[in-house]
């Protein structure tokens, strides 16, 4: 092997590692991907002769190359209808592909990606490298340009807005599922009454934008207007196909095998709180739905 084998056979022995942190951060897959390619093209233009850690290296590579994606992509964004939907990971319903379960690993959930979604992206790339990946914040500070207390502190106001707003799942993922599926089936019955014995009096629900017309919220919230939206698309439940979504009790909805939405359940205590609707075609297009495939 030469040199530049070596380097790619290193690179290689972090990338899980690489791709775990780059989705945290940004919530997508493919930018993640994106991130890391960047952090390998630097890496071949650099070398390895004066690095003394490898894996801190690349670390602090893809923490800048997310930072700077997020801040262009909050520059972007006019005037967000609450938080941007997360990219999800879909898997089948017995199990998550191999390929996703570093990126999947510590319960990293729609319902956590979506608060991290509200966060500043110095507060997130704080968060994210220091309370997931245990990084220093004397590694943190120059990375965001501030100092370790500052860095401390960006941390600091990230948990208090993740323990207040993301809530915990059931973990058996065979309650989850049983809920989903009387969901399901209470909507497909027009069961109103039973829609609401499922569903959390506070429960959301959050449609992607592509599905909404001009002027339509992208959030709805309280369980009597959720059973009441569930009852009207009902119509579309006799296509739906049971799925793991980043992990959870999901759907995929393919009417004559077309994927048209992906919607992700958060039951906690019994009930659904949290429904994450899926619905934009150029989004679809974007995930790995092969998976799903008999």
């Amino acid at each position: 092997m030469n040199e530049r084998d070596d380097l790619a056979q290193a690179f290689e022995a972090n990338r899980t590692h690489l791709r775990a942190v780059a989705y945290r951060m940004l919530g997508s897959v493919n930018e993640a991907d994106d991130a890391v390619q960047e952090a390998w093209l630097r890496l071949d233009r650099s070398g390895t002769d004066e690095i003394e850690n490898l894996r801190a290296w690349l670390t602090t590579v893809v923490a800048r190359v997310c930072l700077d994606t997020l801040r262009s992509r909050k520059s972007r964004r006019e005037e967000p209808l609450g938080a941007q939907l997360p990219e999800p990971i879909v898997s089948r319903a017995d199990g998550v592909d191999p390929e996703h379960e570093a990126l999947l690993a510590d319960s990293v959930g729609l319902a956590l990606l979506v608060v991290l979604e509200t966060l500043q992206p110095a507060e997130r790339l704080a968060f994210v490298l220091h309370d997931m990946f245990a990084v220093p914040f004397e590694e943190i500070a120059p990375i965001v340009g501030r100092s370790p207390t500052a860095a401390r502190q960006l941390a600091s106001r990230a948990r208090r807005r993740v323990q207040g707003a993301a809530p915990a799942p059931d973990p058996d993922l065979g309650r989850q599922r049983a809920v989903v599926d009387a969901f399901l089936a209470a909507a497909r019955g027009g069961d109103f009454d039973a829609l609401l014995d499922l569903l959390d009096p506070d429960v959301v629900v959050r449609v992607d934008r592509g599905v909404l017309r001009p002027g339509r919220s992208r959030e709805i919230r309280g369980a009597r207007a959720v059973a009441e939206q569930a009852r009207k698309g009902a119509r579309l439940g006799r296509f739906a196909r049971a799925a793991l979504v980043n992990g959870a009790a999901g759907l995929v909805i393919a009417p004559r095998g077309r994927p048209v939405a992906v919607a992700g359940f958060i039951v906690a205590h019994g009930r659904i709180v949290e429904i994450d609707v899926f619905a934009d075609p150029a989004r679809l297009r974007e995930l790995d739905l092969t998976v799903l495939d008999d």
